[in-house]
């Protein structure tokens, strides 16, 4: 089935027999989904192996083993410029790096010890910004985002629980774009929120109800899902480009480098492959 979203060349055809699981297999608590630069599919879940990965036309390629109970809680990943893989064990209270084979690099913050309005309490998401610095959403527990160095330093917090302009009740999803705009997905707010990387407000997107997650393409895209349930692209400037009623519930979403879209379709655990109509 064809499905447009929006007009021109936002066209794309859903793929309903991606990927291609095992016979009786299914997902265990799908939460996110993520794309590395050789367009393999990273889905991380929260019962059995913690990320089962898939070549580009859904072909099982690998499942992680899950030693000690580490992670123990799935929420978002994401893949680094250098394809590391960056999971949210969002009740652990950390951010865990893993290579591409799925080795344990190294952990942030305190395991099983949240922090008030510091890194971490019940974290959402992380990205990797151009500058190889860190961006953490400190969603659950928190109303923060922290600024850390590669190497996991804390460089500044910004954000307190509220509803003005740099307040936050659960910012679920964060991006950081090429110019150094921050993005972040304010849920319970219904708004992604534009930051500078030193915390400073620079504009809101109010048109989303409950925006769950934001992703930014090569191309400098920005994609917002939220519980309409429905799919935005627009501009770094918030342009609309298109829009439309895809996923049903799509926890995190990200791209490949054809411009293909994947989604976390948390309500029928999912994976949903939006192919790009060229």
């Amino acid at each position: 089935m064809a499905i447009t979203i929006g007009m021109g060349e936002y066209v794309y055809e859903y793929q309903p027999e991606w990927p291609r699981l095992p016979v009786g297999q299914g997902f265990q608590g799908i939460s996110g989904v993520a794309v590395d630069s050789q367009d393999r599919v990273y889905v991380f879940q929260r019962q059995g192996p913690p990320v089962l990965v898939f070549d580009r036309d859904g072909n099982p390629v690998a499942a992680w083993s899950r030693p000690d109970g580490v992670p123990a809680d799935a929420h978002h990943i994401h893949i680094g410029p250098d394809d590391s893989v960056y999971l949210v064990d969002r009740d652990a209270h950390q951010i865990l790096k893993y290579s591409p084979n799925g080795e344990l690099l190294s952990s942030i913050g305190n395991r099983n010890r949240p922090a008030l309005q510091a890194p971490f309490n019940h974290p959402a998401d992380v990205c990797v910004a151009p500058s190889g610095e860190l961006f953490v959403a400190d969603g659950y527990g928190n109303s923060s985002v922290h600024r850390l160095a590669a190497d996991g330093s804390l460089i500044k917090s910004f954000g307190n629980p509220g509803r003005g302009p740099g307040e936050f009740i659960v910012p679920h999803s964060i991006r950081v774009s090429a110019d150094g705009r921050v993005y972040v997905a304010d849920r319970e707010n219904n708004r992604v929120q534009v930051f500078t990387v030193d915390g400073e407000f620079v504009d809101q997107w109010t048109d989303f109800k409950c925006p769950m997650g934001v992703h930014i393409d090569a191309e400098q895209r920005v994609y917002v899902t939220d519980q309409v349930p429905r799919l935005t692209i627009l501009t770094l400037d918030g342009e609309l480009l298109a829009r439309g009623r895809t996923f049903e519930y799509a926890h995190q979403v990200y791209t490949d480098t054809q411009g293909n879209i994947y989604g976390a379709d948390t309500s029928n655990q999912r994976v949903q492959k939006l192919a790009r109509v060229m």
